[in-house]
């Protein structure tokens, strides 16, 4: 049975351990995140390294490192990069930082569900009325927003007053993706590409040449080129052809991402030649989440 000092040494090796990506952390290290004394730590490692929690790395640029006992002896899973969960703080990514555990209080209530959440890395920039979003998690897409109400430093664990929990579908782009895609010609002059988007009731589409996606017309570049008295000009001279283009492959959570980090709200679908396959729009993205029917949302 660990002490509470073994366990906030052994977690805080850990925290330090994951921040490093993978090097040895020295016992200096964890005694100044704890605020202890250097020797007291030394004693300490000795017990752990007795109950293989811990192994001791030789050389200069030695330390210590947790061992697979470690994380299970404090509850925590034991998994590669790919697999963690992230924790956004006011819509930003924290670096260093993962969910290593979810559990649910209570579920029946919606409205008074809290989440007790086991953290891997250090939760010191994690306070009190801070809202944050969790996930989505690896296997079911599961993801997390709420009002952190509670912090235990020494087990590492967060409790969430949680106003929504959604479980993003396992479907690709490529399953929920308009097939039926309108799209421009380059040599389109800037009269037929307003009618073409004010009759399908659109607010842009891909420029296509042989077949092939080379750049997106949108209402603001429409409107740009009347407002520069650019009427004159095609399509394709007003185009971006900063386009962002996905596989038909690409899941839906991963496709949530790629529309946050560009800021735009629809994903042009084509092959590895860049042949249009369809589109996707963050409509598309939002109706898949939100059916009821097929996807369990839960809500304050």
């Amino acid at each position: 049975m660990l002490t509470s000092v073994q366990k906030e040494i052994l977690q805080t090796l850990i925290n330090l351990y994951q921040s490093s990506n993978g090097k040895s952390i020295k016992g200096e290290d964890i005694a100044e995140v704890m605020a202890r004394n250097p020797g007291t730590i030394r004693n300490q490692m000795q017990s752990l390294r007795s109950l293989g929690l811990v192994k001791g790395v030789p050389g200069p640029r030695g330390g210590y490192k947790p061992t697979i006992e470690a994380y299970h002896s404090l509850n925590i899973s034991v998994s590669d990069n790919d697999s963690h969960v992230p924790i956004y703080k006011n819509g930003i990514k924290m670096e260093d930082i993962s969910v290593a555990k979810i559990e649910f209080t209570s579920v029946p209530q919606p409205g008074e569900c809290e989440a007790a959440i086991k953290v891997l890395g250090s939760i010191k920039d994690l306070n009190l009325g801070d809202t944050i979003r969790i996930g989505p998690t690896p296997v079911n897409n599961l993801g997390v927003i709420g009002k952190i109400v509670g912090r235990d430093d020494m087990d590492n664990m967060l409790l969430v007053d949680t106003t929504t929990i959604r479980s993003i579908p396992k479907q690709t782009v490529g399953d929920i993706a308009s097939r039926n895609v309108i799209s421009f010609d380059k040599k389109c002059n800037i009269k037929e590409a307003a009618v073409k988007l004010f009759s399908n009731k659109i607010d842009g589409a891909p420029v296509v040449e042989n077949g092939k996606v080379i750049g997106v017309f949108t209402q603001t570049d429409l409107v740009h080129a009347i407002a520069n008295d650019d009427e004159d000009k095609t399509v394709g001279q007003l185009m971006s052809s900063e386009v962002v283009i996905v596989n038909e492959d690409l899941k839906i959570a991963n496709a949530i991402d790629v529309m946050l980090k560009n800021s735009i709200s629809r994903l042009i679908i084509a092959d590895n030649n860049q042949t249009l396959i369809g589109i996707v729009t963050r409509t598309d993205l939002i109706d898949s989440i939100t059916s009821l029917d097929e996807f369990p949302i839960i809500t304050e």
